[in-house]
């Protein structure tokens, strides 16, 4: 096969596995398993590399490794690094300062090629499940790339060195090693998808066997003997295969696990038959220009597409309409092709750079520092603008008509009316760490820590002991509590953790999301300990609050979930009360995101009424709520009417958005509540 020859089946998987990816991207609940194009490229990625590499360390006995990280320098990072910094630029233009910081972190992380570890650790991190996605979010997997492309080498030659010591065939010893390391990399892929099942899908460990699965092709390409027939059957199983897995797979399945061996097995089998030779039919169709156009421009088009998807809305001012969505296919297209004549093309032939073996390298730390240049400018942006933020946060917090507070004073107008800023920042956060808080080592669960010791008592005798416990839901109104505690001079332990329900039930998943085993294992261990250890504790109060609507729980047949989280509650709830520990329970704020737009307020930054939804839409039965009236003894504070009125409920109020993100409150907005949740504490709180 002649050095410089294109491989149109192989141009055409390229084709096909951007066009899933963007699509998937675009319109998630329609190819809901486009993703899985990423394991189309990996399995490419690893039959190309390989047969360039074995080449290479075959015929001569060595790999020339300066040279080869040389030419991936400069087919890859110039366009990767154009991306990036026009990215950069264009979060700064575009996007608001609460995006600036998260967007410069994970933009100086791709271009390090670290960023799916960045989001492998987001992916635990609960507090940044709703953060927004980035403009460098997709750069996950080119970092994969780039790790397999650092070590793939390394690995090879390593095989082939020790065969050759053992007095063995190169080929033999790189087989057995590609071998050994798929399998021992496929089956930590199954282990950890069922272990944690997030963590897995950016883990480079874990993707290695799909690399392997292709340079198992390219080591067996001088073996492969298929008849036409054989050979035009495994092409259009292999294609079948891939789309299969395009359309039935979705965000709920255990991907990367064994499934994953679906789009694998049919991106090995297309590799494999195009291999042996024949003309085959499926070239009708992927041999057509504009497919092999696509494959062309596909690493390109993959760079431009998520940067549009991200900023469009923020540059547009509302959500992408169905003809938008359309424009960002066509113009990741445009750029792309741009990209590849003028970037990409001129960049493998760069004369500076290929006149000297170091000067990629050179090339290569200069666009880093560049970029971590430009990064750490925006970082300083997004201080500058914080710092206003809490500025502002400080005038607001003696505003008479600011917030809940607008509901409650006659004299101020339009308590419904625009708000003074529809971004929501640090200030907003309900998590944050007061200076009086410090983590304890109680009810730990698998190492983590879920609890803290606050003390406001400023030295005060005998001060009253409160603890309040639940998830991220029962987190946004710490503030509000720790206002109280402040005033009263209490002393309050918080156990929390998020997306898990603090009742004694069966936990299956948050938000229509299967939990993984590990996660179901930590949520129901925490919430046994509770019980104990408020127990051993007896505080003079614990308040309660929880996403149970969103926390899905299991049991039996028949068994509703009002049925399952009474009873799951009432199980910690009883023995607290018997003690004569009292129970305050805080009912749920109205639902967001999953009654309007998570972006509505910023997509109707004059008219907030455009966000206004049905009371009975935005408030459906809480199975906290049920439980806690059918609980003798507890004690229930409702404040929805201070998010609604009868008909219905606001997403702005005071001038001030009421939510921080898809589900959590404004924290500056609960702090306006502090006067009214007080007020409907029981007494012996309000004491």
């Amino acid at each position: 096969m002649p050095a410089n020859h294109v491989r149109k089946d192989i141009q055409a998987l390229r084709a096909l596995a951007v066009a899933a990816v963007v699509l998937n991207h675009l319109w998630p609940l329609r190819l809901t398993g486009g993703y899985v194009g990423v394991d189309v490229f990996f399995v490419v990625s690893g039959f190309l590399i390989t047969s360039h590499l074995t080449k290479e360390l075959f015929a001569t006995g060595r790999t020339r490794f300066a040279k080869f990280y040389a030419r991936r320098i400069l087919r890859l990072l110039p366009a990767a690094f154009l991306v990036i910094i026009v990215s950069c630029l264009a979060v700064w233009a575009f996007l608001p300062h609460t995006e600036w910081r998260n967007n410069a972190q994970q933009l100086f992380a791709s271009a390090a090629y670290v960023e799916n570890w960045v989001l492998a650790a987001k992916s635990v991190d609960y507090s940044a499940l709703n953060e927004s996605a980035t403009a460098a979010q997709h750069y996950w997997s080119l970092s994969v790339e780039e790790q397999f492309y650092l070590c793939w080498p390394l690995l090879l030659a390593a095989a082939a060195l020790l065969s050759r010591l053992r007095k063995r065939s190169p080929r033999v010893g790189v087989t057995a090693a590609v071998a050994i390391i798929g399998i021992a990399s496929f089956a930590y892929c199954v282990y950890l998808t069922a272990t944690a099942k997030s963590l897995a899908y950016f883990s480079t460990p874990v993707r290695v066997w799909e690399f392997a699965a292709g340079a198992a092709v390219a080591l067996a390409l001088s073996r492969i003997r298929m008849s036409r027939w054989l050979a035009e059957s495994g092409a259009l199983i292999g294609f079948a295969l891939i789309a299969t897995a395009c359309v039935t797979f979705d965000e709920q399945s255990a991907f990367p696990g064994v499934i994953a061996v679906l789009p694998v097995a049919g991106t090995v089998l297309v590799i494999a038959s195009g291999s042996a030779g024949h003309s085959l039919s499926h070239e009708r169709l992927t041999g057509l220009r504009p497919v092999q156009v696509i494959g062309d421009v596909s690493y390109s088009i993959y760079l431009w597409h998520w940067p549009l998807i991200v900023i469009a809305p923020a540059f547009l001012n509302h959500s992408l309409t169905t003809m938008e969505k359309g424009a960002i296919a066509l113009v990741s297209v445009a750029l792309a092709w741009l990209t590849k004549t003028f970037v990409e093309d001129p960049g493998r032939r760069w004369a500076w750079a290929v006149a000297a073996p170091g000067r990629p390298f050179v090339f290569m730390t200069a666009g880093v520092v560049s970029i971590l240049g430009l990064t750490s400018g925006l970082l300083v942006a997004a201080n500058r603008a914080e710092a206003a933020e809490a500025q502002q946060a400080a005038a607001t917090a003696s505003d008479a008509c600011a917030g809940a507070r607008a509901l409650a004073n006659k004299d101020c107008r339009d308590p419904f009316g625009p708000a003074d800023s529809v971004v929501v920042g640090k200030m907003g956060a309900p998590w944050f760490d007061p200076p009086e808080c410090r983590p304890i080592e109680v009810l730990m669960v698998e190492g983590a820590r879920t609890t803290r010791v606050c003390d406001f008592s400023a030295a005060t005798s005998q001060p009253k002991f409160v603890w309040l416990i639940g998830d991220s839901h029962a987190e946004h109104w710490q503030s509000g509590i720790f206002e109280i505690a402040r005033a009263k001079k209490w002393r309050v332990t918080v156990s929390l953790r998020g997306g898990c329900p603090p009742a004694a039930v069966d936990f299956v998943g948050y938000r229509g999301t299967k939990a993984s085993p590990q996660d179901q294992r930590i949520c129901e261990q925490w919430a046994r300990g509770l019980r104990d250890e408020v127990l051993n504790a007896k505080p003079d109060a614990v308040i309660v609050s929880a996403f149970a609507r969103a926390e899905k729980v299991a049991g039996p047949p028949g068994a509703t979930q009002a049925d399952l989280y009474r009873d799951g509650f009432q199980a910690l709830w009883q023995p607290w009360l018997d003690a004569g520990i009292p129970v305050t329970v805080i009912a749920d704020a109205p639902l967001n995101s999953t009654v309007r737009s998570g972006t509505c307020t910023a997509d109707h930054p004059t008219d907030p009424l455009a966000c206004v939804v049905p009371r009975r839409t935005a408030m459906p039965p809480d199975p906290m709520v049920l439980a806690a009236r059918s609980t003798p003894g507890v004690h229930l504070v409702d404040l929805t009417d201070q998010f609604c009125d009868a008909k219905q409920c606001y997403a702005v109020i005071g001038r001030m958005p009421v939510y921080y993100d898809a589900d959590h409150l404004n924290r500056q907005y609960v702090n306006t509540l502090v006067p009214v949740l007080e007020q409907h504490l029981p007494a012996a709180l309000r004491q």
